[in-house]
């Protein structure tokens, strides 16, 4: 199978609060086609940002020559799937992942997977797949395997798959390619940005400690720009990771995501586009 490069919206949030269509504008310009947006649930329903209601964006995201593939929202039990799902099937998206979720034990872990199960049968009922996407607290060990791991083992491989984050599993301590292998073919969405030399030590947990309760607070201390890179700037191997995917076959996109830049974000997104081009091609 292809992968084909995309753009997680997430790595110009702050230019598309300023001008939200001459931001979009700008990523077509700089030559991404598949984009993965973000859905926020607000007081007025639920928002793609801005005023900008779904059936507006696929107007736009058609002038531009782009397509919404996928989005990200906060899957819980307040989760309006019947609206969510309307959402997505009006901008064209057939993925919904799950930006981010927090545990405190196994028990947690189970309670989650089971939960997922059932959302991911109401998406598939609905033509949409259902991801989860990692941050470095799911390679937290609970009990003897990590989060993922728990994850992995329980939840129905034909409702739930993984949009893996391949600098947050370094950041998590383990071996992204090894996860590529054991995720197989319920991988098939990447996300990819870089780690800087300077961004010591690597292993988020060596900070925190392996047994801290991790929470929206800690994730929060991570997100300083001296800790992210654009694609190709930094350490990470990603020619081996872009190998090992297609090796498995799965993986359909590789999106850019950006979490924070000391950069312009257009500016970031343009650098990482350029150098992930020349990864692909390779």
């Amino acid at each position: 199978m292809a992968l084909s490069m995309g753009l997680q919206l997430f790595s110009v949030k702050n230019a598309l609060k300023q001008d939200f269509k001459g931001t979009l504008e700008r990523v077509a310009e700089i030559g991404y086609k598949n984009l993965e947006v973000v859905i926020r649930k607000t007081e007025e329903g639920l928002s793609l940002g801005g005023d900008i209601s779904p059936a507006e964006m696929k107007r736009l995201l058609d002038q531009l020559g782009m397509r919404a593939v996928g989005c990200h929202t906060r899957v819980n039990e307040e989760t309006d799937w019947d609206r969510m799902i309307e959402a997505n099937h009006e901008i064209g998206s057939t993925a919904i992942g799950c930006s981010i979720a927090f545990f405190s034990n196994k028990q947690d872990v189970l309670d989650f997977s089971a939960r997922f199960n059932k959302y991911g049968e109401i998406c598939n009922r609905n033509g949409i797949d259902l991801y989860y996407h990692n941050h470095f607290q799911e390679f937290q060990v609970f009990e003897g395997q990590t989060v993922m791991d728990i994850m992995l083992e329980n939840t129905e491989r034909d409702f739930v798959k993984f949009e893996f984050d391949t600098y947050w599993a370094v950041r998590g301590g383990v071996d992204p390619i090894a996860w590529l292998q054991k995720l197989g073919s319920r991988c098939e969405m990447l996300h990819q940005k870089d780690l800087p030399a300077a961004a010591q030590p690597v292993n988020w947990f060596d900070v925190f400690g392996a047994d801290s309760r991790i929470t929206i607070d800690e994730l929060y201390k991570t997100q300083d720009a001296a800790h992210f890179t654009e694609v190709g700037e930094g350490t990470l191997n990603i020619p081996a990771i872009i190998q090992a995917a297609r090796s498995i076959g799965s993986a359909k996109y590789m999106f850019v995501e950006q979490d924070v830049t000391a950069r312009d974000e257009l500016e970031g997104i343009a650098i990482s586009y350029k150098n992930l081009s020349r990864l692909l091609e390779g």
